[in-house]
C-alpha cells in the first residue's frame, strides 16, 4: 500500500472516531439537560443526570485528542500538494481548536460544580469524572507508572537520541 492511501485511510480512521464521539456531547446532551432560557431546570437536569454529563465532558476531552490526530494526518495526506496551506490547516484546524475544547470542558465542570458542590473538583482525571468512587485505587495503579515518565525525560536530557542515519551507518 503506498503512503498516500495509507495516510488517507489514518486521516478517514481518526475523522470516522470523531464523528462517532460528536454527537453525544454536541446534539444528545444539549438536547436532553439543557432547558432553553431556563438556567434553574438546565442545573437541575445535571444534577439529576450527573453521569451523562460527566460523559459529555470526557468526550469533549478524547474530541479534543482526536481532532489533534486528524489534523495531523490530514497535514501528513496533504502536504505535499500545499505545504504552506497544510501548516495553516495545523494552526487553525488544531491548534487553535483544541484548547477551545478544554476550556468548554473548564466550562463544564464549573457548571456541575454549581450543581453538585465543590466536592466535585476534589480530584480532576477521567476517573474522578465517570468513576469518583474508584479514583484512589486508580491513582495508586498509575502511580508507579508516571515514573516511567520520569525516567524518560531524563534519558532524553541526559543521553539524547542518536540520529537515525549514523545508526544505519554503524550498521552498515
Amino acid at each position: 500500500m503506498n503512503s498516500t492511501r495509507k495516510n488517507a485511510r489514518v486521516a478517514g480512521f481518526f475523522y470516522l472516531l470523531l464523528v462517532l464521539i460528536g454527537p453525544l456531547r454536541l446534539i444528545y446532551i444539549p438536547s436532553t439537560l439543557f432547558v432553553h432560557g431556563n438556567a434553574t431546570a438546565t442545573a437541575s437536569n445535571i444534577a439529576a443526570h450527573e453521569l451523562l454529563f460527566r460523559f459529555g465532558m470526557v468526550s469533549d476531552l478524547v474530541g479534543a485528542t482526536i481532532m489533534l490526530f486528524v489534523t495531523l494526518a490530514l497535514y501528513r495526506l496533504l502536504k505535499g500538494v500545499d505545504h504552506d496551506l497544510a501548516v495553516l490547516m495545523v494552526i487553525l484546524g488544531g491548534l487553535m481548536v483544541t484548547p477551545i475544547y478544554f476550556v468548554n470542558t473548564l466550562n463544564d465542570a464549573a457548571a456541575l460544580l454549581l450543581a453538585r458542590g465543590a466536592d466535585f473538583l476534589s480530584a480532576f482525571s477521567f476517573t474522578a469524572l465517570l468513576f469518583p468512587q474508584y479514583e484512589g485505587t486508580v491513582f495508586n495503579i498509575a502511580s508507579p507508572i508516571m515514573l516511567g515518565e520520569v525516567a524518560i525525560m531524563l534519558w532524553l536530557l541526559i543521553m539524547g537520541a542518536r540520529d537515525a542515519s549514523a545508526g544505519v551507518r554503524a550498521v552498515a
